[in-house]
């Protein structure tokens, strides 16, 4: 199944390598990544895919909030190939 995740991460160097290998360290393929500015500089949003099933998303949930850069992670929800 797929999932698409956003996450909230401090624009610091080497936050976007922490989170990436995180995923890699671990074998999970990530399918698209996309990183963007807000409103506050100090903060970028991250936005990906990935792969697995319900039991493997909660697990990557659980390491990512983990991280120290970042802030706060949610999954959007799929409807098809649309976000509801």
């Amino acid at each position: 199944m797929r999932h698409t995740l956003s996450i909230l991460l401090q624009n610091e160097a080497g936050a976007l390598v922490r989170v990436a290998g995180l995923f890699a360290a671990r074998s999970h393929n990530i399918d698209s990544l996309t990183v963007a500015a807000t409103n506050d500089p100090a903060i970028s949003q991250l936005t990906l895919v990935v792969h697995g099933d319900e039991d493997t998303l909660e697990q990557i949930l659980r390491q990512t909030r983990k991280l120290i850069d970042v802030l706060d992670v949610i999954t959007l929800s799929l409807v098809g190939d649309t976000v509801a």
